[in-house]
């Protein structure tokens, strides 16, 4: 918290106020988004450089502290172990001065310029008033220990904070990193925010698109479900528009890019993890409300208990009373308060970044403890939003074979159904070859495969060629392929999103966790979407809604007040609602910009038990604060009146405050190391 940086620059409010370096404040902004991208990189060929550039750093930030201490110890062992004849009056004055200096002047130059301003009950001021008394009646090692321990306590902090950063930092890394853009007559892999408007890039097969672009080459499919909110791929063909975090299914394609990284899904998400910390939790509010409060309050005290028993203290001595009121001062300071409350909230932003959970702010993690009911969106949420083979039957005909033969035929296809029956018998396909494919518009393909006719697509397909087939088969939800073989049906594949492999989990997690209800609202048709409800374990589920039939029916769950709402989705169409719950919910690696967007709180993994984490997380976090609190009133109310009634002394004071402090710290970061399985 201390201001090392020669080139930082105060900044006040309107009122004159610092509004830059207050202690929450700079336990946020030293995680501050904005440089996580940017941190200092070493020139390839100069390895070495980074390591070097660290170590210094590293060095820099804890030799004052070191300094200060060493000498600290030699002074107490020349005052009560070797005593020499020399280390007495002025020297002994000077050799603790020099101890002092260390970690005491940034304070004195912090409390100095908010004095400036007319901002004179801070932290700072508060340390310099005592440790400054502890010098002027001769406690000397009192003062420089009380100095040294609020640095060692601003120490911890830092490390915490780094480590909280550190966190999101990596969720942050498994977003796209690169982009192969074309110069110099060949492909080169930069960085997304070096790319420039209207340069050609680069997607190969099964890779995220890292920016908006339009479509230069002939044509490819994409998982567009984290846009559309359906599961069946899209084919976007030249001239198209392709849109950052579409995954490309096809083949190498190539894109004119449409708009810089600065608008791209990362950059969003990066100013996500900036603006976090402007979205206090009720609790932290509290705690920085009464310590504008409290401060002053303490103060004042201080200065009645050197001068009130001046008039009813029979045998009053002014330096026996200026140090009760100088240890009050140090026991008195906030700092245990105003560091770690922040600091837990912070931790627990990083804890969550370290699950693939992303919080947009404390407040969402206070209020995500609170909820009892979660509606959910079904596709890319609770499935996976790509089309798997589900069944395969046949009229008479071997399973293997009959797989094998119709296999052949759609890997001829582009078609995303096609290519998932292919991808199903990817490694027996070789076997087969289909000749004379033909693509029958609306209807499927036909060809030859070993020899013998073959027709695959849907019911329309067969009753153009004539060819009698089951009809229950038309009342089949799902999407089918049916197939003849030279002019007899001989079966039929079920195509079908699939069911994340966590969401029945997900659904059982979150009733153990005291969510009373769970609702299904899904665009799809509402024949599957009861099938998959009923899969999953949640008993109340609505299909073929538009968005705002959703909005609907959210609203009508919130009219019951005492019902705290979370909907969690990942397409378009449910930002929406996703801004009228309480909390929203999106799935961040597949989730569309404008679900990210709108959510606020992003599950990066996209898996639904992230949800429950979520909770797990805000409720550790909670209990975390709740202790910290506790621990210093409780510590600090005991040492206070020991302290006026001079039953303690400054280091009981050093201790109380800053001994408190280091515990609540240690205490916060203590959610970065839990598990939340």
């Amino acid at each position: 918290m201390i201001n090392t940086d020669p080139n930082h620059v105060h900044t006040y409010d309107a009122e004159g106020k610092i509004s830059c370096c207050t202690l929450e404040d700079r336990v946020y902004g030293k995680a501050g988004a904005d440089n996580l991208l940017h941190d200092i990189k070493a020139n390839d060929s100069k390895p070495v450089q980074k390591t070097e550039i660290a170590e210094s750093s590293i060095l820099k930030q804890y030799l004052p502290a070191i300094i200060s201490f060493s000498m600290l110890l030699i002074g107490i062992a020349a005052d009560n172990y070797f005593k020499p004849a020399f280390f007495t009056q002025y020297i002994r004055f000077a050799w603790y001065a020099m101890a002092y200096l260390p970690v005491g002047f940034p304070v004195i130059k912090e409390g100095w310029e908010a004095i400036l301003k007319k901002e004179f009950f801070t932290e700072f001021t508060l340390m310099v008033l005592a440790t400054s008394g502890a010098f002027a009646i001769g406690q000397y090692p009192e003062g420089v220990a009380v100095m040294l321990f609020y640095a060692i306590g601003e120490l911890f902090q830092s490390a915490a904070v780094s480590k909280a950063k550190n966190n999101i930092k990596a969720l942050l890394d498994v977003r796209p990193s690169s982009a192969s853009v074309f110069r110099n007559n060949r492909y080169e892999d930069v960085k997304p925010e070096e790319v420039q408007i209207n340069e050609t890039i680069q997607i190969k097969a099964g890779e995220k698109v890292p920016l908006d672009g339009e479509m230069l080459s002939d044509g490819s499919s994409f998982n567009t479900a984290a846009l559309t909110g359906e599961s069946k791929p899209k084919s976007i063909y030249k001239g198209g528009p392709v849109l950052a975090g579409m995954l490309n299914l096809d083949k190498v394609i190539e894109l004119k890019v449409t708009k810089k990284f600065a608008d791209s899904s990362l950059a969003r998400i990066l100013d996500m993890v900036q603006n976090a910390t402007a979205r206090k939790a009720k609790t932290e509010l509290l705690i920085r409300k009464f310590a504008k409060i409290y401060t002053p309050i303490v103060f004042f005290l201080a200065v009645a208990l050197v001068v009130i028993p001046y008039f009813v203290v029979s045998d009053y001595v002014f330096a026996q009373w200026l140090y009760r009121a100088l240890i009050f001062l140090v026991i008195s300071c906030p700092c245990a308060l105003v560091i770690s409350i922040p600091l837990g909230y912070f931790g627990g932003i990083g804890a969550a970044s370290k699950n693939g959970i992303l919080f947009k702010g404390s407040n969402y993690l206070e209020l995500i403890t609170k909820l009892n009911t979660v509606v959910m969106d079904k596709t890319g949420t609770l499935t996976a939003g790509v089309f798997k083979v589900q069944e395969i039957v046949t009229n008479g005909m071997d399973k293997s074979e009959f797989i094998k033969t119709l296999a052949a035929l759609e890997a001829k296809s582009t078609h995303p159904i096609a290519k998932a029956i292919a991808e199903y018998e990817k490694n027996q396909t070789k076997m087969y070859q289909a000749e004379e494919v033909v693509e029958i518009p609306g209807h499927g393909l036909k060809g030859k495969v070993n020899g013998n006719d073959v027709l695959a697509g849907n019911t329309r397909l067969l009753n153009k060629f004539g060819i009698r087939y089951d009809t229950k088969l038309d009342e089949i939800i799902e999407s089918i392929v049916v197939v003849a073989i030279n002019n007899q049906y001989t079966g039929y594949v079920l195509i079908a999103d699939e069911v994340k492999e966590d969401a029945q989990e997900a659904i059982k997690q979150l009733h153990q966790n005291g969510i009373t209800q769970i609702v299904m609202l899904s665009g799809d048709k509402n024949s599957i979407t009861q099938k998959v409800a009923k899969h999953i374990g949640i008993e109340s589920a609505f299909g073929d809604l538009l968005p705002e039939s959703k909005v609907q029916k959210v609203e009508e769950l919130k009219q019951d007040k005492s019902k705290i709402i979370a909907f969690v989705g990942d397409g378009i169409n449910d930002a929406p609602v996703l801004a009228l719950s309480d909390v929203g919910i999106s799935m961040g690696a597949m989730g569309s910009d404008a679900a990210i967007e709108t959510a606020n709180v992003v599950i990066q993994t996209d898996q639904p038990s992230k949800i429950v984490t979520a909770i797990k997380i805000g409720r550790a976090t909670h209990r975390i604060v709740i202790q910290n609190i506790v621990l210093a009133f409780a510590v600090k109310i005991i040492v206070m009146s020991l302290g006026a009634g001079g039953l303690a002394t400054m280091w009981e004071a050093v201790f109380a405050d800053v001994g408190v402090a280091l515990l609540a710290i240690l205490n916060a970061v203590r959610i970065q190391r839990m598990k939340f399985y």
